[in-house]
């Protein structure tokens, strides 16, 4: 079972889910700034997970 489904219309641009691995890795950042080492690692293996699911093992989008 995946976590993130890659073949959701919603991911079919390639700027959504870099958006989508911005957010999480700077939810990230944040955290680690504030002093929430937790929640950083949480977000971050998220950011991290949407990356290979979204970025490396997806195709890119179709040209039309």
């Amino acid at each position: 079972m995946a976590l993130i489904d890659p073949a959701h219309p919603f991911f079919r641009p390639r700027w959504r889910r870099v958006v989508v691995v911005v957010a999480c890795l700077g939810w990230a950042l944040i955290e680690i700034i504030t002093g929430s080492p937790g929640w950083a690692m949480l977000f971050g293996g998220a950011g991290l997970y949407a990356a290979y699911v979204l970025l490396i093992t997806t195709p890119p989008e179709d040209s039309e």
